[in-house]
């Protein structure tokens, strides 16, 4: 059975727009936390110049499959048992994708997330990263201060993290933004590149 996320689905199309412009120079995309599936399907049909490489734990990847088999694309790959935990015997990429991964895991992980990437990203290669933010320290919506509550209620560790604080590890990462763009429902897709 496929598991299905609804904020997936409502989110593809915003995602997909900007990645056609921040990807249209990539040959492969390393997606981390690649969760039901349902941008990978999305994803890499609509781009069909680059191979679309998901990933996530292994707990997820049985879900994950239902997807990629019930929407077969040449270009579209096997999840890759990646956990933020664990070193990374994996190639490098010319870009990394990532959504809604970096408020669900604890600060620690956050940094590994920006350490990883580091090692496995091409230099001139982007990184995606889509989610909610706050900015100064302050929720932009009421809705995400909800929602971020509701994150802690279930792990104190977990959270909307501060757009300054990614930025930080960024840097130290060899990343530089190069757009924060506006997304529906209070969300942002931060666009990175490594120099």
């Amino acid at each position: 059975m496929q598991p299905y996320s609804k904020a997936c689905e409502n989110n593809k199309e915003p995602i997909l727009a900007i990645l056609k412009s921040a990807f249209s120079n990539v040959s492969n995309v390393l997606e981390i936390g690649s969760g039901s599936g349902q941008h990978a399907v999305h994803f890499a049909p609509a781009l069909p110049h680059l191979v679309w490489q998901t990933s996530d734990v292994v707990i997820n990847h049985q879900g994950m499959m239902a997807w990629l088999n019930a929407f077969p694309a040449d270009n579209l790959l096997p999840p890759l048992p990646l956990d933020l935990n664990d070193e990374w015997q994996i190639a490098r990429y010319d870009a990394i994708f990532s959504a809604n991964t970096l408020h669900i895991v604890n600060q620690s992980l956050v940094t590994s997330f920006f350490d990883k990437t580091a090692k496995h990203l091409n230099v001139g290669g982007k990184l995606c990263i889509y989610g909610p933010f706050n900015y100064a320290g302050k929720f932009t919506s009421e809705s995400n201060a909800e929602f971020d509550n509701w994150l802690k209620i279930k792990s104190p560790e977990c959270g909307i993290r501060d757009f300054e604080w990614i930025c930080e590890l960024a840097n130290e990462a060899q990343l530089e933004l190069v757009k924060d763009h506006e997304m529906p429902a209070n969300n942002r897709l931060l666009e990175f590149i490594k120099g």
